[in-house]
């Protein structure tokens, strides 16, 4: 690993105290400093919400609204912000993380799970902490190498890392203190969440299910780094005890819902918990979201079509000793990677007898219903659809999908709403309590399912039962792009969850969506695509402010206040799985982004500096070869061996190489020496030697280069 020091404690004090200005009026109290630097306890974490000049947790608070009690900026000088200061993350790739901010120190992550603290009020560099890690692990990551955050506890700061390592670090140098793997890292596990701290307890998911793993939720001891206590999310394949949390729940009900034969006997069945992990404090519970199944296609995965628990579910466990306690499926034999990880946010709501207060639930997953569900028992207690949906009609009584036919036909392709990016992906949530509304960053990307053969995917590292070559050509009817542009939206959603209807909709240029931050001050920020950052009128929607910050801003925001003074702040960078594959959404390239962390503050006078990278040479590097069957049979291989990292129709978006323009293309030996034989591994560009054979690897060139020689982009 490396570790950068610069006196972090003597630079802070005095960054802090030369820029402190006598003239500020604080309208917030800074907690005084506590004793043991970055002394995160279980009270102060309880007690978050009180203390909004400091952002915890990676939700805010334990109930993760996202909800912050600052006033300072509110909508009669919003218009007002400026830039306070940015910092350069030195990544060209995605950036996902939400700033932890505590006693003056700012602790983000960017791609490769590096780790950087800053001093909140200037920026400045304090160290930085990069785990080392070996860059082939990327062909793992199926949404690019990104990072959530981090959490902190009792000076210590603890951080997932993408290759399936928990690590504990000195809040206050960045010194690793220890190290855990939470993984079998002989499988394609990876860890992009950010953890959460329960009661001396650091618990921890991890993601792979598009590559045959089987999930889990893991609690360590803060201190040591020993497991407490785990929770699978799918049974073993001999359906027997793993002496582990979960065995009581599978022998009672999870058992029953798998049948013996299928791939998931030897895929482990995907369920992986990679997101959303919430603490509520007045049930003793941990509550989470599990992942899709693997394969996604449940013919393969399961032949019996049985539920699959726990997949696509809420589950409730109890925070000292994992013990299941309920749980909710919103996709009963996930069939299309419905993921239930998205934000999960509590909340007490007048939905209680005779209209008194109710703990509750809320969750907008990838299947577009948004739930509300009792926080105790897990009761469902209502279900809409929140975007348009064509997989089900609705939800029964007891909240389980009335699924159109269409969906599980077959091997009829099905155009599909949503798509497996979700109506909902990862992009946070934030809920207003004053005004109980959700803001959801929902988003409209169909795609076609179409059951195919085992052996037309036999070899492919994608783990979905399904042929996403199907139904495209080396040469698309004119118009074909455009139309697809047309399907894809996205917007921002304040949701009334006793309503049940959306009070006011604000519909965004681009499907992809950003974070959500609510504030006290009226307002909700959240980032876009294009690189705007907005501030809108938290009742009505009405825009209020808004800022190029010069990347993808799609991370979830946060604010926090020093010496009374309110600060915004966003960590940018252009990534993830829509940044890798959908170059098809775009007209026109992308310019080359890095990715900062941008903070913003009343009067602010600073500038965000342009990316200083090179463009890229457009142009074809040899000519056309080969016949329309070896070129067809290339698109058909990069589509399902390729398009996720380098887009679809080889249309890249710039996150990673746009393989028509690259030098190595040009010629059959360079081409097999990068594919083939792995020269580029140290970049993350791995071996498919196992999945592609030479004429494979030159059909897919031939394709490649097809493609470039197309005038502009294709049509």
């Amino acid at each position: 690993m490396k570790t950068l020091h610069f006196a972090a404690a003597a630079i802070s004090g005095l960054l802090l105290a030369a820029c402190n200005s006598p003239t500020e009026t604080p309208d917030v109290d800074t907690p005084p400093a506590p004793e043991t630097f970055a002394n995160v306890t279980a009270e102060r974490l309880l007690n978050a919400r009180e203390t909004p000049a400091e952002w915890l947790t990676y939700g805010g608070t334990y109930d993760e609204q996202r909800h912050s009690l600052l006033t300072s900026i509110d909508q009669t000088n919003v218009a007002d912000l400026g830039v306070a200061w940015t910092y350069d993350l030195a990544t060209a790739r995605g950036v996902e993380s939400t700033p932890i901010v505590v006693d003056g120190t700012m602790y983000v992550t960017s791609a490769w799970s590096v780790v950087y603290a800053l001093d909140a009020k200037t920026g400045e560099e304090l160290w930085i902490y990069d785990p080392d890690v070996d860059r082939s692990v990327g062909v793992n990551a199926c949404c690019d190498v990104v990072n959530r955050g981090v959490a902190v506890w009792e000076g210590k700061l603890y951080v997932g890392v993408i290759d399936g390592r928990l690590e504990a670090l000195d809040a206050k140098t960045g010194e690793l203190l220890w190290s855990q793997v939470t993984v079998d890292q002989s499988r394609a596990y990876t860890i992009t969440g950010a953890p959460r701290l329960v009661d001396g307890k650091v618990l921890i998911g991890n993601g792979g299910a598009e590559f045959a793993v089987r999930g889990y939720l893991s609690a360590y001891d803060v201190d040591t780094g020993d497991m407490v206590w785990r929770f699978y999310t799918t049974p073993n394949s001999s359906k027997q005890p793993d002496g582990a949390a979960s065995d009581a729940a599978f022998e009672s009900i999870g058992n029953v819902t798998w049948g013996d034969t299928g791939a998931w006997t030897s895929d482990g069945g995907g369920g992986t918990v990679w997101d959303s992990i919430v603490y509520d404090t007045e049930n003793d519970s941990v509550i989470f979201g599990v992942g899709n199944g693997s394969p996604w296609n449940q013919r393969i995965r399961d032949p019996a079509l049985g539920d699959n628990l726990f997949l696509s579910s809420i589950v409730a466990v109890d925070a000292d000793t994992g013990a299941y306690k309920w749980h909710f499926q919103t996709t009963p034999g996930d069939n299309w990677d419905y993921t239930a990880t998205q934000t999960i946010i509590l909340a007490d709501l007048p939905l209680g007898e005779g209209g008194a207060d109710r703990r509750i639930v809320m969750q907008a997953p990838k299947n577009g219903f948004f739930y509300v569900l009792d926080a105790q028992t897990g009761e469902f207690l209502s279900g809409d659809a929140f975007v348009p949906l064509n997989w089900a009609t609705g939800l029964d009584e007891a909240g389980r999908p009335i699924e159109t036919p269409e969906a599980r036909a077959g091997n009829a392709a099905f155009f599909q709403s949503p798509g497996p990016l979700g109506a909902h992906n990862w992009h946070p949530m934030a809920f207003n309590p004053d005004l109980n509304l959700a803001y959801i960053p929902a988003q409209e990307i169909p795609r076609a399912y179409s059951d195919s053969s085992s052996e037309a995917l036999a070899g492919t590292k994608w783990n979905t039962g399904y042929d996403f070559a199907a139904g495209t050509a080396v040469e698309l009817p004119p118009g074909t792009l455009q139309a697809l542009r047309a399907t894809l939206k996205g917007r921002l959603i304040a949701w009334d969850p006793i309503a049940r209807v959306a009070r006011w909709t604000v519909e965004h240029e681009n499907a992809w969506n950003g974070g959500v931050l609510s504030t006290a001050g009226g307002l909700v920020f959240q980032g876009k695509l294009s690189g705007e950052f907005v501030a809108y009128d938290a009742a009505t929607g009405d825009r209020l402010w808004g800022w190029d910050v010069k990347s993808g801003a799609a991370s979830g925001p946060g604010t926090y206040a020093i010496d009374g003074e309110q600060y915004v702040t966003i960590t940018t960078g252009w990534g993830s799985a829509y940044g890798l594959v959908a170059g098809i959404a775009f007209d026109d390239p992308l310019p080359p982004m890095v990715g900062k962390v941008v903070t913003f503050k009343l009067g602010g006078t600073g500038e965000i500096a342009d990316a200083d990278l090179p463009m890229i040479d457009r142009s074809p590097k040899a000519d056309v070869f080969g016949d329309a069957a070896m070129q067809t049979a290339g698109l058909q291989h990069f589509q399902r061996n390729c398009a996720v990292c380098h887009g679809e129709l080889v249309l890249s978006t710039g996150v990673l190489p746009d393989l028509r323009w690259s030098d190595y293309a040009a010629s059959s030996e360079l081409w097999a020496s990068v594919v083939s034989d792995g020269v580029l591994s140290a970049n993350g560009m791995v071996s498919f030697s196992d999945t592609l054979s030479s004429e494979q690897l030159e059909a897919i060139r031939a394709y490649v280069l097809s493609q470039a020689h197309i005038p502009g982009a294709p049509d």
